[in-house]
């Protein structure tokens, strides 16, 4: 017989019976319908018991029925059972755990034993049903890639003056006529404009990383791609990749919604609204990059919301700018056009702040 674990979360976890009355073992794969799973703990008092865990928003946990935790917001968590079970009467000696969602099953995957950091819990008495704490990341692989960006950018400016003045004046952005001047007419295929689209893509994964510390916290992203949490680095470059594969197929797609809608004379025009817009304001998102690596053990939440507040208004002002510029061709109040928008616009909008800002 194995020895009995104490201060210690396993992996026998637990549901209930059809009956309700008899707690039965989980199997993964057959017991997908239950927001509850439960576990006998033995808990040595006296000895830290630390647990770290992704919570999405709303998550429960509780210690012999009795309400310990709740998740304010998706997040990477550490919690010291031994404190919450002070006062408690165990069961036969064992404390019963609960993890529930309301909406879901929790992923009892990510559970995990910690070793005791007092640095990383606050008293008790502070926050009786909720740690707020992050598990935060190593900041080294951040500060390494912001400084690949300035770079990047600066071997861009010596190497493309005209280009990088075009791109990144407050006059050429706000002159239509600009879009005809610069890097703008030359092909997407041209070196200058893929180096230019590639600062952008690195610079707004680099943020998106930040504001998803840890992977599984991005669930689209954890099911096609499981990159292990500690990985910055890896993540940083899949988000690149896939920022910067989405711009180049956006003509590709414009070009097929452009056929079918019969407006073809107007996807010229948008793409390359789209893309001054997109490089024009991402060269912004390196300082909010600053503010996050300087203020985010200070405060989370509030970086959090900058750091997302950030990432909306480059989706939703480069949208404005689009809508702008293709009425001064054809009026979007011409019902067919104002469809073709929303379909090469608004819809994908609507899906990339559904996954990256309310992921949370």
């Amino acid at each position: 017989m194995p020895l009995e674990q104490k201060n210690a979360v396993t992996a026998d976890w637990l549901v209930r019976g059809e009956n309700g009355a008899q707690l039965v073992p989980y199997v993964a794969g057959r017991h997908t319908g239950y927001n509850a799973l439960h576990q006998w703990l033995s808990v040595e008092q006296g000895q830290p018991f630390t647990i770290g865990f992704a919570a999405p928003q709303d998550l429960c946990l509780f210690l012999n029925n009795q309400l310990i935790f709740k998740a304010d917001f998706s997040a990477n968590y550490t919690l010291d059972i031994a404190r919450y079970s002070k006062g408690m009467a165990p069961v036969e000696g064992k404390y019963l755990l609960t993890v529930w969602h309301p909406e879901q099953q929790p992923n009892i995957n990510t559970f995990r034993n910690q070793p005791h950091d007092p640095g990383l819990l606050q008293e008790a008495s502070q926050r009786p049903l909720s740690v707020r704490m992050r598990d935060y990341v190593n900041q080294n692989a951040f500060i390494v890639f912001m400084l690949l960006i300035g770079l990047l950018y600066g071997a861009l400016r010596t190497n493309f003056p005209n280009d990088f003045s075009g791109l990144f004046r407050l006059d050429s952005f706000v002159r239509t006529n600009a879009l005809e001047e610069g890097v703008l007419v030359k092909p997407i295929r041209s070196l200058s404009s893929l180096l230019f689209l590639l600062a952008f893509s690195l610079t707004l994964a680099l943020l998106i990383a930040a504001i998803h510390t840890h992977v599984q916290q991005f669930q689209l992203v954890n099911q096609l791609f499981p990159v292990s949490e500690a990985d910055i680095t890896t993540k940083v470059l899949f988000y690149t990749l896939l920022i910067f594969v989405v711009i180049l197929l956006k003509y590709l797609f414009l070009k097929i919604m452009g056929f079918i809608f019969g407006l073809e004379q107007v996807v010229r025009l948008q793409y390359r609204e789209f893309i001054r817009s997109i490089l024009f304001l991402g060269i912004f998102l390196p300082l909010v990059m600053l503010l996050y690596l300087a203020l985010n053990t200070v405060i989370p939440g509030t970086i959090l919301l900058i750091s997302n507040l950030a990432v909306s208004m480059v989706l939703i002002v480069t949208l404005l700018r689009v809508f702008s510029v293709v009425n001064k061709k054809a009026p979007v109040l011409n019902l067919h056009l104002f469809s073709y928008l929303c379909a090469t616009e608004v819809i994908p909008l609507a899906i990339m702040l559904k996954l990256i800002v309310f992921n949370f």
